[in-house]
């Protein structure tokens, strides 16, 4: 990886802050639920053995300030592909990529803002091999079929698109993404009894069926992604694949119960709180 961040691979913090902060509560006479006053020695403590158990902590609590996160899909955008990149999105947290961009694009995104970069495939994109340099984003981590959390949010993603060509890479008909979906769902649910949490953000290529989908056969979207949003409610679905041209009738963000499903082409900013058990 080519970003610097002591938590590039968070993990639930036990014994971290949280298990010190009850220890100095018991030693100290106090009940452990009442964290104000443990506040001081709680966050300063574990920096000197994990500096991420102090960010943790404040995750759990509430005290985490909201991150930023840039997700990009499909179209090289100039104000981001260029020497001002760094200056204009400086605060940006994490970068998320939602398909069908080059990964030369995406590399020069995490050299010059430093932050992780996580991304699925689109349809367009070569079938990733991690021996090869061609397929894959160089200091970047592909999300497909995957979950982790980062900086204190359960991420997870699914790339492709619904298969319109014979044998091409990156795509797959309404069965097999529903076979891919049910592929990945231990790990999910091994993230969320690990962390307490729900799913923060779910990315994809392609958008849930109905949902930002078009009717040509390229751009309909999956009713497997219907289906997981309504079993797992993350607060975030980001999709690319669609083209937003029709912003004045079909607006880009949508709302399916807790979950605010948001079309990223070609790019979009947004902020996100890390989830406070």
């Amino acid at each position: 990886m080519n970003y610097s961040h002591p938590c590039q691979d968070w993990q639930p913090i036990w014994p971290g802050s949280l298990g010190i902060a009850v220890v100095m509560g018991v030693l100290g006479g106090r009940s452990p639920s009442n964290t104000p006053y443990l506040v001081p020695l709680a966050r300063e403590f574990p920096k000197t053995f994990w500096p991420c158990a102090e960010l943790n902590f404040r995750a759990q609590y509430g005290w985490s300030s909201p991150l930023k996160i840039l997700a990009v899909s499909d179209v090289v955008v100039d104000r981001l592909y260029s020497a001002q990149t760094a200056e204009h999105f400086r605060d940006v947290d994490i970068i998320l990529g939602c398909g069908d961009l080059p990964y030369e694009y995406l590399e020069f995104l995490i050299s010059v803002l430093n932050v992780p970069l996580l991304y699925v495939p689109g349809n367009h994109d070569p079938q990733y091999d991690k021996q090869n340099p061609a397929a894959r984003a160089d200091g970047c981590d592909i999300l497909d079929q995957h979950v982790t959390r980062v900086k204190g949010l359960n991420l997870a993603g699914l790339g492709g698109s619904i298969r319109y060509k014979p044998v091409p890479p990156n795509q797959y008909t309404q069965t097999e993404m529903y076979l891919r979906v049910i592929s990945f769902l231990p790990s999910l649910l091994r993230q969320r009894v690990q962390t307490g949490g729900v799913l923060d953000i779910m990315i994809a290529h392609s958008p849930p069926r109905g949902i930002h989908d078009d009717n040509d056969p390229a751009h309909v979207g999956f009713l497997a992604f219907r289906d997981f949003i309504r079993v797992f409610k993350p607060r975030y679905f980001l999709h690319g694949h669609t083209l937003v041209y029709k912003s004045n009738l079909l607006p880009p963000v949508t709302q399916m119960g807790v979950t605010t499903v948001i079309n990223v082409y070609p790019y979009r900013l947004l902020e996100v709180k890390p989830h406070v058990r």
